[in-house]
């Protein structure tokens, strides 16, 4: 174990951080940058003093457990968690193509798209987090419990999801789910989760079982899609996709229709929830969701 490059590589880390990085309050003024010590020991849920002794060179070899809790405090990238553990000598965890942990560059370009419509969801259209304009366009998602949290399920399974788009767009829409999540099965063959959602959708959807057997295949990198918003009536939209560098992950931005009046509506729309939570506060609050 490395002792010394660990200490390195954990006070760097902190350093970067800010109160607001990780959804605590600023506090009183700071004569140093990034976090203290004993917010990342709070975060990490271990004491003061252990996460002293580690800073300074002085610690025990940590086990995979608080390795986990410092690279979830810490907010680390899969290539810092990895690099963590091996400063220890433990083998870093097997990387998961499916990973729901939302790393910074994405909830910092999220929290950037102040007036844009956003969401970060997995490859399988689970959604992980929102920004304020998203919830405000389409209602809280990230909030919702297990298949609920799924576009595809709840397109296929709830009536009032697809009330949301003008009925003359259900059967695009329904079939550009499906050839996505072909796609997705296509590049984590032989995957758990995957072999699991499909077979929960062809059990309570006999459209999308249809749909399934015709083996259209594409990944959504660009749609045009109608909101029907219940106060500012319809909404054309083009929402772009994102992805990470492992399509594990997507960036979904929602802008407005060129040559239609979805800006000025979505302007009113944002205008209609200023008195909702910020965006930032609203980020901060599902990054803290365990």
């Amino acid at each position: 174990m490395d002792r010394t490059e660990l200490a390195d590589f954990l006070r760097r880390r902190r350093e970067q951080l800010t109160p607001a990085d990780v959804g605590l309050p600023p506090g009183v003024r700071r004569r140093t940058p990034g976090l203290r010590r004993d917010e990342v020991a709070l975060l990490a849920g271990m004491s003061t003093d252990y996460y002293t002794r580690l800073e300074q060179s002085r610690g025990p070899r940590p086990s995979t457990q608080v390795l986990a809790s410092l690279a979830r405090a810490l907010r680390f990238s899969s290539d810092e968690r990895d690099h963590l553990y091996h400063l220890c000598d433990h083998a870093a965890p097997v990387r998961e193509l499916s990973d729901k942990h939302v790393g910074p560059g994405l909830m910092h370009l999220l929290a950037k798209l102040d007036d844009t419509a956003a969401t970060v969801i997995t490859d399988l259209g689970e959604v992980l987090v929102q920004n304020r304009m998203h919830t405000l366009l389409l209602g809280d998602l990230a909030n919702r419990r297990g298949w609920e949290r799924f576009y595809a399920y709840r397109w296929f399974t709830d009536v009032e999801s697809r009330a949301v788009f003008p009925e003359e767009d259900w059967d695009r829409l329904g079939r550009k789910h499906v050839a996505d999540l072909r796609a997705t099965a296509a590049r984590r063959a032989g995957d758990a989760d995957v072999t699991e959602f499909i077979a929960k959708l062809r059990s309570v959807s006999t459209e999308f079982d249809v749909f399934w057997d015709e083996h259209e295949v594409a990944v959504r990198l660009s749609d045009t899609k109608r909101i029907q918003h219940p106060e500012v009536g319809l909404i054309d939209t083009i929402c772009e996709t994102l992805l990470t560098p492992n399509a594990a992950q997507r960036l979904l931005v929602y802008l407005p229709q060129p040559g239609t009046d979805a800006a000025e509506k979505l302007d009113l729309l944002r205008v209609i929830g200023t008195q909702t939570l910020s965006t930032a506060d609203h980020i901060e609050t599902q990054a803290r969701r365990p």
